[in-house]
């Protein structure tokens, strides 16, 4: 089917968290953009209809955080068996951090990835530049080349910068250019290489830890750099109530901060590492469970902009190790929408949430509000807006098994887990991407 063609989706209830929509409502789509909500323009006649009775349809999902594992790492994911787990998972636009080997750090490395994603014809790649050469944290990038390139946001993905000197610098020029700093909250030094969360569990199991003042320290370096720059910076995948807590302050006081978490990260703790299983081996690690209930809080709450799946393929030889020496990651593209859909369930059944339905403030964090944290012009049906549209069955379960994924990375700690949610139709700028058979 071409971009071109006119395409009715009828039936279908309807929720754009962007416009407050939550209802029955059919969308018309035209020349890859939504034409109309509600009722068909004059003279409209569709080249191909799709009934969604039973369905939810709303904007495709903006993944803060997916790694594509291309350049360099295909033994672990290829561009083409990823974006097909991004269309499996209803995941329309996403950003990919700039950990690849080369890292993403020319601008000629960044057009190639954009061309590549492009060719497919699937989701919109927007990669995330280097903040420094390498990810060294020495030498500044070249930020406005790569921008050119095609670069929405500067990164250090996992490698946090030691001279402070060279991020106060770093934040100095991104203010100058209006650049967003893309920063996951770590020190340099305090629990590097540690492998669980500080806490009796760690220690029970032998496994070096990892204290939430690794997180906080960070935080509160970043803040001061904030207020002596003025630059925006974006927190990647937070993972502690302390945490959490300075982020809420930081925003109270107007500074221009927001900040995700990982999909897995809200539901589940250090205790479902278990008997030291691999697949619960992440970054940051998974914590205790008074700082989940924070993290679902903060979700809730708005403190947490946005919620992405932190989709980090790894394949069996770096994953099928001991606890201690095993890859972290986890593949999480597919199992976005199905854990998004079970924090929604779960804040339903404890608490009277007021006027916002669970269900679209969930949608709203993977949609809207993760498009505004990366300034992207998606995540939402407004007429005129691009169509990139995800119809998914809130009530259809599924198994999350190895097998059914299409990710090259096969490890998750949901392996077995019964979920809700599944993507049934996913389009992109009006074009049908995929259907499940």
């Amino acid at each position: 089917m071409n971009a071109g063609m006119k395409l009715h989706i009828k039936n279908g209830h309807l929720i754009d968290p962007a416009n407050g929509i939550d209802g029955k409502n059919d969308l018309y789509i035209a020349d890859g953009k939504v034409l109309a909500v509600g009722t068909a323009p004059a003279g409209f006649a569709a080249d191909q209809t799709i009934d969604a009775a039973g369905l939810i349809v709303s904007p495709g999902f903006v993944d803060l955080s997916a790694r594509l594992r291309e350049p360099g790492y295909e033994y672990k994911a290829t561009l083409e068996s990823e974006m097909q787990a991004a269309m499996q998972g209803g995941v329309t636009s996403l950003i990919c951090p700039p950990d690849t080997d080369p890292v993403l750090d020319e601008p000629g490395l960044v057009e190639m990835l954009k061309h590549r994603a492009k060719t497919l014809n699937q989701a919109n790649v927007h990669p995330l530049g280097a903040l420094t050469v390498g990810l060294k944290g020495k030498a500044l990038t070249e930020m406005a080349e790569l921008t050119e390139a095609g670069c929405i946001g500067f990164a250090q993905a996992e490698e946090p910068i030691e001279d402070t000197n060279v991020l106060l610098r770093a934040m100095q020029y991104a203010k100058t250019f209006n650049y967003t700093v893309w920063l996951r909250p770590q020190d340099a030094h305090i629990g590097r290489g540690g492998i669980a969360a500080s806490g009796p569990l760690a220690s029970r199991l032998g496994l070096s830890g990892v204290p939430v003042m690794s997180e906080t320290i960070a935080l509160h370096t970043i803040f001061e750099l904030m207020r002596s720059t003025g630059a925006r910076v974006h927190l990647c995948r937070m993972s502690s109530a302390a945490g959490l807590e300075l982020v809420r302050n930081a925003k109270k006081e107007g500074l221009p901060v927001t900040c995700d978490v990982g999909a897995h990260h809200i539901h589940l703790t250090d205790a479902d590492i278990g008997f030291f299983d691999s697949n619960a081996r992440v970054t940051p690690p998974f914590r205790s469970q008074r700082d989940r209930d924070a993290i679902r809080l903060g979700l809730l709450d708005g403190t947490v902009d946005a919620l992405c799946s932190d989709h980090t393929p790894v394949d069996d030889d770096e994953k099928l190790l001991p606890f201690g020496e095993a890859s972290p990651g986890a593949t999480g593209l597919e199992l976005l929408l199905s854990l998004a859909l079970k924090w929604a369930d779960d804040y339903a059944a404890t608490q009277d949430t007021g006027a916002v339905r669970p269900l679209a403030r969930a949608l709203a964090r993977i949609t809207s509000d993760a498009a505004r944290v990366a300034g992207l012009d998606a995540g939402t049906l407004s007429v005129g807006a691009s169509a990139d549209v995800c119809l998914f069955d809130p009530e259809a379960r599924w198994t999350v098994e190895a097998s059914a994924l299409a990710s090259q990375g096969k490890h998750t700690p949901f392996i077995g887990y019964n979920l809700a949610g599944q993507v049934r139709t996913t389009i992109v700028a009006g074009h049908v991407a995929y259907q499940r058979s």
